[in-house]
């Protein structure tokens, strides 16, 4: 009775209706499962980026020589790095132009680094929205298959002469097991993408603070110099 009711004895006898929603769920689930390890990691790298930046810009070093120590890794740059390297690099050109009035000018850094941080968050939010997807419907795609197994175990009861518990317990188990995979993909993935949009909402806070502040000491520098 137990290899008769094990796990993959139940996948292969499954209606071709239920194998097909339970493969479709592991599919989901392994999906979800390297984008929730790859958004991890992209995150724990982002946030350690923009803290490491930010005790570097904090500790009194010169805006310049920062600005000469980040450039050559511009394409390494993330979080308010990259920000401050396109922020100070406009606001260095305009400056250098002659000219531009001085709102202008932070202006011209803000727009670079709105748009720096607009392509940051597009990189960070790409593929939770899969999550989403995955944690609102895989329960309801195993419940399909649940409802269909039990229906082919009351259809085939029905047409037989003697019922027993022996006959509708494979179609009731298999049931039950796509229901099962409907929850194991659906539940990381709804924890995940809850984490992560707040993870994201808090590096979003930080990086708006950052810039504000940055834009302050852009524009005491310009009218200082001015």
């Amino acid at each position: 009775m137990n290899e008769e009711l094990s796990i993959w004895s139940l996948f292969v006898e499954a209606s071709l209706l239920v194998q097909m929603v339970m493969f479709l769920l592991l599919i989901a689930s392994i999906v979800s499962w390297t984008i929730i390890i790859e958004k991890w990691r992209s995150l724990k790298v982002a946030k350690e980026n923009t803290v490491t930046f930010e005790n570097r810009f904090w500790s009194g070093i010169d805006l310049v020589d920062l600005y000469k120590q980040v450039t050559p890794e511009r394409e390494e740059l993330s979080g308010s790095a990259a920000m401050f390297e396109a922020g100070f690099g406009e606001y260095a050109r305009l400056k250098n132009q002659g000219g531009v009035e001085p709102m202008d000018i932070v202006e011209g850094a803000l727009r670079s680094m709105r748009v720096v941080m607009g392509r940051e968050f597009d990189r960070l939010e790409s593929n939770l929205s899969f999550l989403a997807t995955v944690g609102s419907t895989s329960p309801y795609i195993g419940l399909f298959g649940t409802v269909w197994g039990i229906m082919n175990s009351f259809r085939a009861l029905g047409s037989a002469q003697h019922a027993t518990l022996s006959m509708v317990a494979p179609g009731i188990a298999e049931a039950l097991v796509a229901t099962a995979m409907g929850l194991f993909a659906a539940i990381p993935a709804v924890i995940a993408y809850n984490r992560y949009s707040n993870d994201l909402e808090r590096l979003e806070n930080r990086l708006e603070n950052f810039k504000e502040e940055f834009a302050t000491l852009l524009q005491r520098q310009v009218h200082v110099k001015s």
